[in-house]
């Protein structure tokens, strides 16, 4: 008994270990840890709070070169996502210079932002992006947390298919992991001009350069006049990696919340209809059976 049990700790090890490695494998870097993020499972919801700390972050540090072509002003003010206000979204977009027309003259114009605009790009096209980002133009956020994936390996991602069990936040844990990983590369590791040393990147060499650091971002003060979470890179990239989800999701909680309706309508529907069927077909399974001697009944 004793062996059997140790053989059966082995091979769980075993597979474990292949796993872990396989992963790393597959990508070249280490699998990025798992982030506990409040958006995650069956009612996850999202912070507001974060999201506009995350949305302070993509403003402030992140806008000067990806786009987020998707997303329009209003939606920071609809349910499940940031909050802001109706005249908090006015005010915000009238600050970004949106291109519109023609005119009547037929040329393009320039104009101050409304609620419906898509956030308007860093750049006039993608060339232009290209051009001034070393080759290769940086992508859109709007559905970058999504985009961006891993496998988690055997025998994670049996469980991640399961009901009420899945896992669908790996794109944020990679995004988040990558904001941190930058790191001094190794003894004896070359690192072409133009490139950075990450750990969590596939190849570890990453054109982009480390674009936070701690005290980067000023966020809100208590009443004690410090900040309501600290100013570090961690908490940077958890705020705005959860802004990320919401952008490329911003549905996402009343998609959950309609989801776990259908849910409970298909358990009572079953059950219904396991209820009828049971009286629908009462006599007729008594007389396939012979529980019913009759072979005729009269009503």
């Amino acid at each position: 008994m004793k062996a059997t049990r140790l053989l059966a700790a082995s091979l769980v090890a075993a597979l474990l270990g292949t796993a872990a490695a396989s992963a790393e494998d597959a990508h070249g870097s280490p699998q990025p840890p798992r982030v506990k993020w409040s958006f995650a499972g069956v009612f996850g919801k999202f912070d507001q709070a974060q999201l506009q700390r995350g949305f302070q972050v993509y403003k402030e540090v992140c806008s000067s070169c990806h786009s987020m072509k998707l997303v329009s002003f209003r939606n920071l003010a609809e349910p499940g996502g940031p909050d802001y206000s109706a005249g908090q979204v006015k005010a915000l977009a009238a600050t970004y210079q949106v291109k519109d027309g023609p005119n009547d003259a037929g040329d393009m114009f320039e104009r101050a932002g409304r609620p419906a605009d898509t956030f308007p790009p860093p750049f006039p096209n993608d060339q232009a992006a290209a051009a001034a980002n070393g080759g290769k133009a940086p992508p859109d956020f709007s559905v970058l947390a999504k985009a961006r994936t891993f496998e988690r390996g055997f025998p994670w991602f049996v469980f991640d298919a399961l009901p009420f069990m899945g896992y669908s936040e790996q794109g944020v844990d990679y995004i988040h992991a990558l904001l941190n990983g930058y790191e001094d590369a190794p003894d004896g590791k070359e690192i072409p001009a133009g490139t950075y040393y990450n750990t969590f990147y596939p190849g570890h060499l990453i054109a982009m350069p480390k674009p936070l650091s701690d005290g980067q971002v000023t966020y809100a003060k208590d009443d004690k006049g410090e900040p309501v979470v600290p100013e570090t890179i961690d908490q940077y990239s958890k705020d705005v990696g959860a802004f990320m989800a919401w952008a490329a999701e911003p549905h996402l909680e009343a998609r959950k919340a309609l989801g776990f309706r259908v849910i409970l309508f298909l358990i009572l529907l079953s059950g219904l209809l396991y209820y009828v069927k049971k009286r629908v077909w009462a006599d007729v399974g008594g007389e396939v059976h012979g529980l019913q001697p009759e072979l005729h009944k009269t009503y």
